[in-house]
């Protein structure tokens, strides 16, 4: 029943948590899932700031993602780029406001007082790639924690890719992320 139980605590937080996140963001007439998005945004790499991999990581249908991004672009939150090689993709980015939108609402600042556990943070993470696994989701972890993350001439290389990356992208969030296999 330590299960249940810890199913139980986890709902219960992701509750206060999101309504915390709701009374912070009523005023910019958001929702919590626009904020957790411009989050998503801010931590992904090149690679992964499209709507689809913004829509895959909040499990969002396109549809539902396309509506959601739209109200972001419409207050000036986010801002859709081109792709350089293919006009057809897009990327997106925060605008200066967006970046301040995010910063005054998330984390919640009950968070911010109550959530600085070191141990529950990696006891969550294992839990979360369990899930992730079983579900046959995507992890989308930090490129420096992925398989294919190699370093070339001293500097980070993705071999699934075959591309040089700069430091902080080897800190940012990746969908194509596969965790490394330790045994």
């Amino acid at each position: 029943m330590a299960t249940r139980r810890v199913l139980d605590l986890l709902e219960r937080i992701s509750s206060v948590l999101r309504s915390e996140v709701r009374k912070s963001v009523a005023g910019e007439g958001l929702e919590p899932v626009h904020i957790m998005a411009l989050w998503y945004l801010t931590q992904a790499n090149c690679f992964s700031n499209n709507p689809l991999a913004v829509g895959e990581y909040l499990g969002l249908t396109k549809g539902n993602m396309s509506q959601r991004l739209n109200v972001l672009e419409q207050k000036g939150l986010v801002r859709k780029l081109a792709n350089k090689e293919d006009g057809r993709r897009l990327h997106l980015e925060l605008t200066k406001r967006g970046l301040a939108v995010l910063a005054n609402n998330y984390p919640p600042a009950i968070w911010q007082t109550a959530g600085d556990d070191v141990t529950l943070e990696r006891g969550l993470d294992q839990l979360l790639r369990r899930m992730v696994m079983e579900n046959g989701g995507r992890t989308f972890g930090q490129c420096r924690t992925c398989r294919f993350h190699q370093s070339k001439a001293n500097a980070p290389y993705c071999a699934l890719l075959q591309l040089p990356l700069t430091p902080s992208q080897a800190d940012q969030i990746c969908r194509e992320h596969q965790p490394k296999i330790v045994g």
